[in-house]
C-alpha cells in the first residue's frame, strides 16, 4: 500500500484516518460510555469537537508524513485533501448547528 500513488488512494485514507483516530480518542476517554452517548456528548457539547476534531486531524498528519517522506505525492494530496474537508466540516458543524 505503500508503493501506490494515487489520488483516490490518498482521498481513501484521509478520510479513514480521522475514523481511527476518533474510535482512539474513544476507548482512550470514553470507554465507559457507549459509543451512541459518545456521540450524543459530542454534539451536546461544542466545547469537546474541537479537542476530538484536532486529535482526529493528527491521525492524518501522521499518515500525510509517512506519504510526503515517501515522495508519494499524489498520495499526500488526497489525505491533505480530505484533512481540509473534514477540517471545513468541524469548523461548518461547531458554528452552525
Amino acid at each position: 500500500m505503500l508503493k501506490k500513488d494515487t489520488l483516490p488512494l490518498g482521498l481513501a485514507l484521509g478520510f479513514l484516518s480521522p475514523v481511527l483516530g476518533l474510535a482512539a480518542y474513544y476507548l482512550l476517554r470514553f470507554r465507559l460510555f457507549s459509543v451512541k452517548e459518545f456521540l450524543t456528548l459530542i454534539m451536546m457539547q461544542k466545547s469537546l469537537l474541537s479537542g476530538i476534531v484536532s486529535f482526529c486531524l493528527v491521525a492524518n498528519a501522521i499518515v500525510f508524513t509517512i506519504y510526503i517522506n515517501k515522495h508519494k505525492d499524489n498520495t499526500a494530496k488526497g489525505i491533505f485533501i480530505a484533512t481540509c474537508i473534514y477540517a471545513l466540516a468541524a469548523l461548518a458543524l461547531k458554528w452552525f448547528a
